[in-house]
């Protein structure tokens, strides 16, 4: 089995005869967070995809776990939790019935107990567990959402812009969750155009520019990304656009 949870060779993408993906490569260990930084149209989302098999790269190969999501897309899946901008979950059930909800379309009868330690983890307000979604924040939502990744028990988390919408508490929340989900070995994956929240929570920062992963940031010996290195040169890419 490969060391990388996650692999992306000279991947390359061609959607509407546009060149989307530009030869971009990086590869993820288990329990690395790494987040790709860009604006709209750097080609962030068509990369999750990628690592989905629901788009096929035109060349070069996105791998989960050593297989080409290409070649065995359904297989690659089972290991991933994707969470997209705005998660689709049933507004007028409560937290816990969304989880049993699709749990048992996965064939899977989580207890009560497992359910309430989910929650616990994703740090949801128990006064609000039997409250329907239809009443929560986004933020809310978002938690209920990754508590499903949990008890899924997916090795790899995929995040569509995570914050986008989010106040500034419930950005704090998602950054001590992220850490935590971390800590127990899961690789995130998540694209995003919030260049702050991508440092403070990242332990790489890969910079995408059309199509193009212009560079990757590392972490330094204290575990902090250089925000202003980051800054100038995203603010650099995107005049030149």
């Amino acid at each position: 089995m490969s060391e990388y949870t996650l692999e992306a060779n000279d991947l390359e993408l061609v959607r509407g005869g546009k060149q989307v993906l530009k030869g971009m490569s990086f590869a993820l260990k288990r329990g690395e967070v790494f987040a790709l930084l860009g604006g709209n149209g750097a080609g962030k989302s068509t990369t999750l995809l990628s690592f989905m098999g629901l788009l096929k790269a035109s060349a070069g190969s996105a791998k989960v776990l050593g297989r080409s999501a290409a070649d065995a897309p359904e297989a690659v899946r089972k290991n991933i939790a994707y969470l997209p901008e705005s998660a689709a979950l049933y507004e007028h059930l409560d937290a816990r019935e969304n989880l049993d909800y699709f749990l048992s379309l996965a064939m899977q009868q989580p207890s009560r107990e497992g359910l309430e330690e989910a929650l616990n983890t994703v740090n949801l307000p128990k006064d609000f567990r039997d409250k329907p979604l239809r009443q929560y924040s986004k933020g809310m939502r978002q938690k209920v959402a990754i508590a499903l990744a949990v008890l899924r028990a997916t090795p790899i988390l995929l995040l569509d812009e995570p914050t986008s919408g989010l106040d500034p508490a419930a950005v704090e929340d998602f950054h001590s969750l992220i850490s935590e989900l971390s800590s127990r070995g899961i690789t995130v994956l998540m694209v995003t155009h919030d260049l702050f929240g991508a440092c403070q929570v990242a332990d790489r920062v890969g910079l995408l520019s059309g199509g193009l992963l212009v560079k990757v940031f590392e972490s330094n010996a204290e575990g902090a990304i250089d925000i202003n290195a980051v800054r100038d040169l995203f603010l650099a890419r995107e005049a030149a656009q």
